[in-house]
């Protein structure tokens, strides 16, 4: 799904992303990214650190907030800038909406307030996982400054 750019308002939402995230899919972006510290990926490894499952890198919340931005704006956008603080840790298994809003419309850009929060049981927002998120994001442009479509 892609918006036309120009209908974009201050206060818009940008429609939220959902993924549970699963030990394979934590397995993956580990080898995508060559971080295989074992709390991502080792059950016996974070038994014996007391946590519940294999943590999700943090990093994978940057990746799910563009995926978000870039479902929703199409191919012609390209998210400059991004920033969010973590909050909380998330597990396999867990699922995480990425959710936020249009704080600022340009010409050729807009910037959004973004968060990642776990999904509860009853299907609302649970723990905070990343928080003070922003993006800024060029419009009309594909691939980043002085790509050509």
């Amino acid at each position: 799904m892609s918006i036309d750019h120009a209908a974009i308002a201050v206060g818009d939402v940008v429609p939220p992303l959902e993924r549970t995230i699963s030990l394979t899919d934590m397995v993956a972006y580990a080898g995508a990214t060559w971080d295989w510290y074992r709390s991502h990926y080792d059950p016996e490894f974070v038994a014996a650190a007391k946590l519940p499952a294999p943590m999700v890198d943090g990093q994978v919340f940057g990746a799910l907030l563009v995926e978000q931005l870039q479902d929703w704006l199409g191919p012609q956008s390209f998210v400059r800038e991004l920033a969010f603080t973590f909050k909380n840790l998330v597990f396999a298994g867990e699922t995480v909406r990425c959710e936020g809003s249009v704080t600022e419309v340009g010409d050729d850009r807009l910037t959004a307030e973004l968060r990642v929060v776990v999904v509860a049981a009853d299907g609302s927002a649970g723990r905070l996982a990343a928080g003070a998120g922003r993006a800024v994001v060029l419009l009309g442009t594909a691939d980043g400054p002085g790509a050509t479509s």
